[in-house]
């Protein structure tokens, strides 16, 4: 499986390196914004507070963290920060993408951003959603129901 061999913390990586490499390769594309380090820097502690506070959310429900095997997960974490979005890991990792834009400055790395989150969306959170639906069945569906993917 794909979220197996590319997992979230790697795809995250390549999103940064990709974003650095457009900064370098076509500055054309780089726009000059007021304020670019504090509005970046604003997007990383926002994003990383989100995947800390989620983290921390799994750990004290002691259950797995690792994306790579959801098939692990003792319980269905449905409270705090996930009673609002069921990947806030995956939207911190968004913000911080978009944090790395803003940084550079260059708006061709909104397209990473874009392939990020689709990426995400598409292979990971759909294999942990059918792992979790035949862990947790109708608790995961009740779950599913009422609370947002990306929120």
């Amino acid at each position: 499986m794909l979220n197996k061999l590319i997992p979230p913390p790697v795809a995250l990586l390549i999103g940064i390196a990709l974003i650095w490499a457009l900064s370098e390769w076509l500055t054309g594309a780089i726009i000059d914004l007021p304020g670019r380090p504090w509005i970046a820097g604003l997007l990383w502690a926002i994003g990383l507070s989100l995947m800390i506070i989620a983290a921390w959310s799994l750990q004290k429900a002691h259950t797995t963290i690792n994306p790579i095997w959801p098939d692990h997960a003792k319980h269905l974490v449905t409270s705090g920060i996930y009673r609002h979005s069921r990947n806030p890991i995956y939207l911190g990792d968004a913000l911080i993408l978009l944090g790395m834009v803003v940084w550079f400055g260059n708006w061709l790395g909104l397209a990473v951003v874009a392939l990020f989150v689709l990426f995400i969306d598409r292979v990971q959170i759909r294999a942990e959603e059918r792992a979790l639906a035949t862990l947790f069945g109708e608790g995961f569906q009740e779950y599913v129901d009422r609370t947002r993917r990306w929120a």
